[in-house]
């Protein structure tokens, strides 16, 4: 399996936070799947950390 990601939006909230909406495409020998999470991000000592996820499934239609 692989999966890969991709920024589409940054929105940021304070110059410390950053609501990041993603691509995601997890692959794998019985197809692919799509994702669209929504990442809230916050900067602590310097570095940009994960501080809420949420994710949806795209279906195919």
């Amino acid at each position: 399996m692989t999966v890969t990601f991709e920024v589409e939006h940054v929105l940021f909230i304070r110059p410390d936070v950053a609501a990041v909406k993603v691509r995601q495409v997890y692959r794998t020998s019985d197809g692919q799947n799509v994702g669209t999470p929504l990442f809230v991000m916050s900067k602590e000592d310097g570095k940009w950390r994960l501080t809420a996820c949420q994710n949806t499934p795209v279906l195919d239609e």
